[in-house]
């Protein structure tokens, strides 16, 4: 996990997958999120999802979502809630390769923390 100098203001693309992270969060009250543009601009958006004594990351199961749809890459991915773990990082670099940025936002939008994978 490596920290990225933090910017002032968020490009449009990566305030849509903010805007996308927080309504998949608010969807169904999870206390996290995630979402993903892939290397064609393609966003998935997955809230983190507890099944009986597992529990799945928002950003796993977007980059799930984006192999499954055929990305081969991604360009920026955005959790919302809690800060990833780095297995979660691990799997977004698996897509990504190595430097993609990863914003940490507050519920708000607020951006905490910019991380690369």
């Amino acid at each position: 996990m490596t920290d990225v100098s933090p910017g002032s203001a968020l490009e449009q693309e990566d305030a849509k997958l903010v805007t996308l992270a927080r309504a998949a969060r608010a969807r169904i009250g999870a206390p996290g999120s995630a979402a993903l543009r892939d290397e064609t601009g393609r966003t998935f958006a997955s809230a983190d999802v507890t099944l009986g004594s597992r529990a799945l990351p928002g950003l796993v199961l977007v980059v799930a979502q984006a192999v499954a749809s055929g990305s081969t890459g991604a360009e920026a991915a955005v959790v919302v809630g809690p800060d990833p773990e780095e297995a979660d990082l691990e799997a977004a670099r698996a897509l990504a390769g190595a430097g993609t940025p990863v914003l940490v936002c507050d519920a708000d939008g607020t951006v905490r923390r910019r991380l690369s994978t």
